[in-house]
């Protein structure tokens, strides 16, 4: 699933991309559970509108309008969003991709994935939301409304301060693996950025977040920020899916030092990384350097 850094770098490339463009065209796939909206609505409000400014909260982006409304896209585990520019074997079937040196020269047509296309008055690139498994999720929001979804989000992960999360840590049994990944402490953090954290961090995934102490926690916070920064200089993580609206991969998944890493000796000690699992998500780590 694409997290903080994913979806930054998308609103990132896609502010340069989009903002600022008047839609003249959209386009949908019939309604199926990806649509918040229903399709016949959701064309109707953003026909004619343009592009004000791109916002983020936590893993959801904020198209902003000029009418004042805006449109909420989430990219649940697999949605792309990209312009009509992307070549890349990422934006087929599994089933049909080519190999990463296979011929896309012929460009991206869009298919019974791509659930919402976007084309704008000046004819330039067109925007494109694809998701094979319809987790993603596309939902407009009347002027001055919000959405549960949001209201419910806690704070920004690259804002988290050792106060913020002390007092989330305070008298909580849970793993602070799964503290985490709840988006109601810290929004955009998933599964590889915690383990990435905690490991810099120096902290066991299974550890009680009641028993971190001060300095531990410190720590925490500042390895949460360090590596989703890190990540979105590296323009994300391309693991499966995840593509950047030009359609190039990211390399964030190039240097991770926990995530996915079982068996492999640990970058600082070289003892083996386990993998374990932790409230039904797997959690990778050094069991010693991590305490």
């Amino acid at each position: 699933m694409p997290e903080l850094p994913e979806v930054e770098v998308v609103r990132l490339r896609l502010c340069e991309a989009v903002v600022g463009r008047k839609i003249v065209e959209v386009r949908t796939t019939s309604a199926n559970y990806a649509f918040l909206t229903p399709p016949a609505r959701l064309k109707s409000k953003l026909l004619g509108r343009s592009i004000r400014e791109i916002q983020r909260q936590g893993k959801y982006l904020l198209f902003s309008l000029d009418d004042q409304s805006r449109l909420l896209v989430h990219l649940g585990m697999t949605g792309q969003l990209f312009t009509s520019r992307a070549l890349s074997p990422r934006l087929y079937n599994r089933q049909s991709r080519p190999a990463a040196t296979g011929d896309t020269s012929s460009g991206f047509v869009p298919d019974q994935h791509t659930h919402l296309s976007l084309s704008f008055v000046d004819r330039g690139d067109q925007l494109y939301f694809r998701d094979c498994r319809k987790f993603g999720k596309l939902l407009w929001l009347a002027e001055g409304s919000s959405d549960a979804r949001l209201e419910r989000l806690g704070v920004d992960a690259l804002s988290i301060t050792q106060e913020h999360l002390q007092e989330c840590c305070s008298n909580r049994r849970v793993a602070i693996k799964s503290l985490l990944l709840d988006q109601s402490v810290l929004a955009g953090v998933g599964n590889i950025y915690a383990d990435e954290a905690l490991f810099l961090a120096k902290v066991s995934p299974q550890r009680s977040a009641r028993d971190l102490t001060s300095t531990e926690i410190r720590e925490l916070a500042k390895a949460v920020r360090k590596v989703l920064k890190r990540a979105i200089v590296l323009g994300g993580s391309t693991i499966d899916d995840f593509i950047r609206p030009d359609g190039s991969d990211g390399q964030a998944q190039n240097s991770f030092r926990a995530y996915g890493r079982e068996g492999q000796p640990c970058r600082r000690c070289q003892t083996p990384v386990v993998r374990v699992v932790i409230g039904q998500r797997s959690s990778h780590y050094c069991p010693k350097c991590q305490r």
